[in-house]
C-alpha cells in the first residue's frame, strides 16, 4: 500500500511538507504505549497513536518509523511538525479512532508488525 492510498482510506490531513505519496507502505502498528513501539522491530513501519506530543515524534526517530498517523482528531502542534520534519517523518492527522484506523488499513491490506 502507498501512502496516498493511506490518506484517502483515512481521509487524513498530511501535516508535513516531506509527503511522498509513492511511499511504501509494507506493516503498521497501533500504539499509546511508546515503550512498546521501542520493543519490537517496527523499521519503515507505520505508527497509529493517539499521542500528540514530542515523545511520539522522538520514539518513531530512535524506532526509525517513517509515517506517523495521529488519530482521535488530535491536532499536531508547530513543534512535532518541526521536529518530525527535521527527522523525515511524515505526519497524518485523522480523525477516526485508533480502532477505527487500524481496521480499515488492516482490512485493506496493511500487515500488523507482529
Amino acid at each position: 500500500m502507498n501512502l496516498n492510498q493511506v490518506v484517502e482510506l483515512l481521509n487524513s490531513k498530511v501535516i508535513t511538507n516531506n509527503y511522498n505519496p509513492d511511499k511504501n507502505i509494507q506493516k503498521g502498528i497501533a500504539s499509546d504505549l511508546m515503550s512498546d513501539v521501542l520493543t519490537i522491530d517496527v523499521a519503515d513501519s507505520l505508527l497509529m497513536t493517539g499521542l500528540s506530543n514530542l515523545q511520539t515524534i522522538r520514539t518513531a526517530q530512535m524506532a526509525e518509523i517513517g509515517v506517523i498517523v495521529i488519530a482521535r482528531n488530535k491536532i499536531v502542534a508547530k513543534e512535532m511538525i518541526e521536529l518530525a520534519e527535521e527527522n523525515h517523518i511524515i505526519l497524518l492527522e485523522c480523525r477516526y479512532s485508533l480502532f477505527k484506523s487500524a481496521g480499515i488499513l488492516y482490512g485493506n491490506g496493511l500487515e500488523s508488525v507482529y
